[in-house]
């Protein structure tokens, strides 16, 4: 009888885990668990677009990426509907062949226009930037051009990937600090379209035509980071 109940308050605190509620714009909205991702095991659901002479592997029960000239690792699950995606990561600066304080970047609901399966073209992107220009998704490349520069952009489709003024940041307080924890936090919600650094807003802005569905995307380049705890959630 006794392992039986620890049995049931283990899943219970599971159960607790798995739920929770955030705040978007002062609206309290319940967030459900769909995917989680520790690195303990494997990375067969990832798919890596990497130009020569990098590596990603699992290192310390990580995703280490040490990139050379160019790198994207995208989660294989399409996502949909209001979602909320967390993870942690640390740029590297300790001597490294790559270590360079830069290009904490990613991509979010990503779509290849004209091609239903995602991946065909994965090896001819092969982590090169300029591969990438052409499709629909929302990118933000923090701490970019040698750690000055945090942008956001939304990718329209055909190489249209305007950066708003307001999303052109410089200020010290949006760049990165090697070696420190990021914990990186993207939620896409009936339009609203967010990106936090330890519980910083950085982005917050209406799409009057969201993307709704499509692929989460690491992207680096010429750096080392380590990548931990990822985490989607279900919005409602």
């Amino acid at each position: 009888m006794k392992t039986i109940l620890l049995i049931v308050s283990h899943l219970i605190l599971l159960s607790g885990c798995s739920n929770k509620s955030i705040l978007i714009n002062d609206e309290k909205v319940h967030a459900t668990l769909l995917i989680s991702e520790s690195f303990d095991k494997h990375l067969n659901n990832w798919t890596v677009e990497q130009r020569e002479g990098g590596t990603v592997e699992l290192l310390n029960g990580q995703m280490d990426i040490n990139d050379a000239s160019g790198c994207t690792v995208w989660y294989n699950q399409m996502l949909k509907g209001n979602i909320m995606i967390e993870y942690d990561v640390v740029v590297v600066d300790k001597g490294g062949n790559f270590d360079r304080v830069s290009d904490l970047n990613c991509f979010w609901m990503a779509n290849e226009m004209g091609n239903t399966d995602f991946f065909a073209n994965s090896e001819k992107r092969g982590g090169k930037f300029q591969n990438y220009h052409a499709m629909q998704l929302y990118y933000v490349g923090l701490g970019g051009h040698n750690n000055t520069k945090t942008r956001f952009r939304r990718y329209a489709g055909g190489g249209d990937r305007p950066c708003l003024p307001e999303h052109d940041l410089s200020d010290p307080k949006y760049l990165i600090k090697a070696n420190e924890l990021n914990k990186i936090r993207l939620i896409v919600y009936n339009g609203r379209v967010q990106y936090y650094r330890n519980n910083q807003l950085i982005y917050d802005l209406k799409d009057n035509a969201p993307y709704t569905k499509g692929y989460f995307g690491l992207r680096t380049y010429k750096n080392h980071m380590t990548v931990d705890n990822f985490r989607v959630y279900q919005l409602k």
